[in-house]
């Protein structure tokens, strides 16, 4: 293993938490309300059914209970569910982060808050930092639009201010309500395979920078560097149509195909940039964008068997909660699945633009 690289560590990851709403639902009870609400008359469930099976969740969590979903008939109902259990599952998740890491809301500095499900002015991080006590000076990064690589993204953006910061605390909080986006009566197959995947949840981490008090101290990874990447030319393959009904989901084929055709070069020079090769990577923390996604992303990467295991969990446990999928990884890589100390980790997700982000990690 190569140990010489191009930046020192500068912040610590001291608490990553996750927060699920209660109302978790087997995948054939989801595939029935589907069948119910998103097909029209007389139309063949078959396909619908096929898709449910090939995406590989077994269960998910959900905003609401599950009968509530056919009286969101609008997209001013759907997000106003949405601010209401944004901001308790939000609460949840902060709270516990920084309980984990010996910290209360007042020390905090920065507040990072994604999220592509909803929509709130003020924001959601506003919103919550008055609940939760922070300082009226907490600087606030409201983050929109990244959809699913939003965890690393926000990630990568708390690493910099860290840098320039080095004795702050930063947070980040990522909350997906995915259900709430789901459009009734459309058949179309990006409606139904975001229907097969997609969950709900919010995760939190906070970081600590270099010179804090109690960086020394923190037992979770060091951030140590990251990398963004757009694709020129695949704006088209992910993201929203907005409109009256709110957000339909823009979800191409062509997904795993840009994948295999990007991935492995921005991921191949970012660690050369550090004097390491994708052999150096002890712990790969990957989104779960999906079952074609991930297998597109092992084999660019030339992955071995079980690298991903984490992630395949996570997808069969809580299915694709976009930007918060990759923090659940991290949690549960971090508490259940701890890496050697001093091996090297690389978060990454993919997301709308179409893009990646990596994340450098040192454990």
């Amino acid at each position: 293993m190569r140990s010489s690289y191009r930046h020192q560590a500068t912040g610590t990851i001291a608490a990553v938490q996750t927060a699920l709403p209660p109302h978790r639902y087997h995948q054939h009870e989801i595939t029935e309300h589907l069948r119910r609400h998103c097909l029209p008359p007389r139309a063949d469930p078959a396909l619908l059914r096929r898709i449910h099976e090939a995406a590989r969740v077994q269960t998910r969590h959900l905003a609401l209970p599950i009968d509530r979903y056919a009286d969101l008939h609008d997209f001013d109902r759907a997000n106003d569910a949405w601010i209401d259990v944004a901001q308790d599952l939000g609460e949840e998740a902060l709270t516990g982060a920084l309980k984990q890491a010996g910290l209360a809301p007042d020390d905090v500095d920065l507040i990072a808050c994604t999220s592509v499900t909803g929509l709130a002015v003020p924001s959601l991080d506003a919103r919550l930092a008055v609940r939760l006590g922070m300082r009226p000076d907490v600087k606030r990064l409201p983050l929109f639009g990244l959809g699913c690589v939003a965890g690393a993204a926000g990630l990568a953006r708390v690493h910099d201010h860290l840098r320039g910061n080095p004795g702050d605390v930063a947070v980040l909080l990522a909350v997906e309500l995915c259900s709430l986006t789901l459009q009734r009566d459309d058949a179309s197959p990006a409606n139904l395979v975001a229907g097969a995947l997609f969950g709900d949840g919010a995760a939190a981490v906070v970081a600590l920078g270099a010179e804090h008090v109690a960086g020394t101290t923190a037992d979770g990874p060091r951030i140590v560097d990251s990398r963004a990447a757009l694709y020129p030319g695949t704006e088209h393959v992910m993201g929203w149509d907005i409109g009256a009904r709110g957000f339909s989901v823009v979800l191409s084929p062509d997904v795993p195909a840009v994948v295999r055709g990007h991935l492995r070069e921005g991921v191949t020079k970012f660690l050369g940039d550090h004097g390491l090769t994708p052999d150096d990577i002890a712990t790969w923390v990957c989104h779960p964008g999906g079952p074609k996604v991930l297998d597109a992303v092992a084999e660019t990467l030339q992955l071995p068997d079980g690298a991903l295991d984490v992630t395949w969990r996570s997808l069969g446990t809580v299915g694709n909660l976009s930007s918060a999928s990759v923090l659940h990884v991290l949690q549960e890589t971090r508490d259940a699945h701890r890496p050697p100390p001093d091996s090297w980790g690389l978060l990454l997700a993919l997301g709308p633009g179409f893009c990646s982000e990596l994340v450098l990690l040192r454990w």
